[in-house]
């Protein structure tokens, strides 16, 4: 069964693009161009770069490092969710040893 793509019309610095989208998915499409632009507003205030192409790949770059810097921190997270899961699994042996 083929699934619709729909077209949605996003505006990143006030210029108008058409993307295909999948049926469902047209909120987080919507909500990651907002992002998008938001950043690519901040490059552009800042003055310091010229030209939608530049600000675009500015706003990628950056959106990119601060995914990197999240998924790092979910790891490191979760390893030391880990190394506590295992710490209160060996005190819950020892006990257990312990009662038998």
């Amino acid at each position: 069964m083929t699934e619709d793509i729909k077209t949605l019309a996003i505006d990143l610095l006030d210029k108008e693009y058409r993307v295909s989208c999948p049926p469902g998915e047209e909120d987080s499409l919507r909500r990651s161009a907002r992002h998008l632009d938001d950043k690519m507003r901040e490059i552009r205030l800042q003055g310091k770069t010229i030209g939608l192409e530049r600000i675009a790949v500015m706003a990628a770059l950056n959106m990119a490092h601060e995914l990197i810097q999240s998924q790092d921190e979910v790891d490191r997270l979760t390893e030391n969710s880990r190394d506590q899961l295992n710490r209160l699994m060996e005190k819950l042996d020892l006990a257990l040893a312990q009662t038998s």
